[in-house]
This record gives structure tokens, sequence and C-alpha cells, in this order.
């Protein structure tokens, strides 16, 4: 788990999921950890993405349309946030 500064944490997080397995995903969340964006690959080109924070929300989305997203989200769960904290996450992991 690490710290990453918010502003470069959309590059971050979209570098990441390039290379991630089938089922392997990556969560964002607050210090305190008491919200939290959660993405999974499900597909050669899909993801899962999960919002659990002031909104709970579940999307599924492509590769290309993970940009908008992610940025969208980053903006509405962590507003005044300046760190956001970044884990991998592997299938035997289990639900968090």
């Amino acid at each position: 788990m690490a710290m990453i500064d918010k502003a470069a944490a959309l590059g971050t997080v979209l570098t990441r999921t390039k290379t991630l397995a089938m089922g392997h995903g990556i969560e964002l969340c607050t210090f305190k950890k008491d919200r939290s964006v959660l993405i999974i690959r499900t597909g050669p080109d899909n993801f899962s993405v999960s919002q659990n924070g002031f909104e709970q929300a579940y999307y599924t989305e492509s590769a290309k349309g993970l940009r908008s997203l992610i940025k969208r989200l980053l903006k509405r769960e962590f507003p005044r946030s300046n760190k956001v904290r970044l884990r991998a996450i592997s299938p035997e992991d289990g639900p968090s």
C-alpha cells in the first residue's frame, strides 16, 4: 500500500491497469479508508469499477472509457484529499 499525490493518481492508475492480469485490480482509498474506488480487470479490454463512498455505484467500462470515469470518480470521492492510498488487489485477497 502506498500513498500517492492525487494529481498523479490518474496517470498511475491508467499505467497500472494496462499490465493487470485478469481478476486483479487496484483500490484507491482515502487516508481514513472510509471511501474507496475499486478497479478490477474482468476481460481483455473490460474493467469493473466499484465506487464506495459518498455514493455507492458499480460501473462496467472499456479501457477507452476508463480515463474519464476514473477522473470523475477521483473528483467526486476525494474532493479535499491531497494524497490517495493505492493498493494492489489479487483474486486471493477476497472481498474487503
